[in-house]
């Protein structure tokens, strides 16, 4: 199964979705602080998708076993997938929040990293490196670059800071389908992989961590850590690539990127 092409109709229904999930992070962003839960603010994202957004909120359920709510909440050392629960942010956490919203049968997946309080040193490094290999990576999409020079400029970047790309998780395909071709690694060779067409839609999320790259999954058979219990930072967003360049349909107004880049 190669990359699905997206017709101009379905491209604007993946705007739409794109919008929604990032008005989420929006929302949910001056709740992000010391003493919540992260399940008070998976229920706060999940009511805002249900009932403003008259969304569906696209993790709950998702897989095997059914993904038990409608966010991920990755705190300090979990790499991605992390489940919501009673456990209360605290001061120098860091935070991942992951959302994906179905609206019309199309999907919009994007993240964004919190700090609670007062960051380490170490700790908003690793958030700032993080996000600069994502943008780099979505200023050179356009027709005509190959997944490969994607990969490469995100694991050149990090591992010029001493820091390391995990390889089992990767950025994907994304339409209809929550999931679909392409995957996007974060790592590779340039001049190598799929290359890329207008009315592709993917997804570019690296996760980085701290120490070494290695990850393993708790029994909850969901959350993703870092095996040497290092911090791990992540961030993501949908594109679109158009005709000469890319659109971030999962953009925020707060972002130091435009939403759309012409090449």
């Amino acid at each position: 199964m190669g990359a699905i092409i997206k017709t101009p109709e379905e491209i604007e229904k993946m705007r739409v979705a794109g919008k929604l999930a990032a008005d989420v992070l929006n929302m949910i962003t001056p709740h992000v602080k010391k003493g919540v839960t992260t399940d008070e603010l998976n229920t706060l994202c999940h009511n805002y998708i249900v009932d403003v957004q008259r969304g569906i909120p696209a993790p709950l359920h998702y897989g095997h076993p059914p993904f038990p709510k409608s966010i991920c909440t990755s705190v300090n050392h979990v790499i991605c997938h992390g489940i919501p629960s009673d456990k209360k942010l605290k001061d120098g956490d860091i935070i991942n929040i992951d959302v994906t919203v179905k609206k019309d049968g199309y999907h919009g997946d994007t993240s964004k990293m919190f700090v609670i309080g007062k960051p380490s040193i170490l700790a908003e490094r690793l958030i700032r490196v993080t996000q600069e290999s994502l943008y780099k990576a979505i200023k050179l999409v356009k027709p005509g670059v190959r997944l490969g020079d994607i990969g490469h400029i995100i694991q050149q970047h990090a591992e010029a800071h001493d820091y390391s790309i995990v390889r089992e998780y990767c950025g994907h395909g994304i339409g209809a389908t929550f999931h679909e071709d392409p995957q996007v690694v974060h790592y590779g060779k340039p001049n190598t992989g799929d290359v890329l067409e207008a009315g592709m839609c993917f997804t570019i999320e690296p996760m980085v961590n701290a120490g070494k790259r290695y990850s393993k999954i708790l029994p909850d058979k969901w959350t993703v850590v870092t095996k040497d219990r290092s911090l791990s930072a992540q961030w993501e967003h949908t594109l679109l690539v158009t005709e000469n360049g890319v659109e971030i349909l999962t953009w925020r107004e707060e972002e130091s990127i435009e939403p759309i880049i012409q090449h």
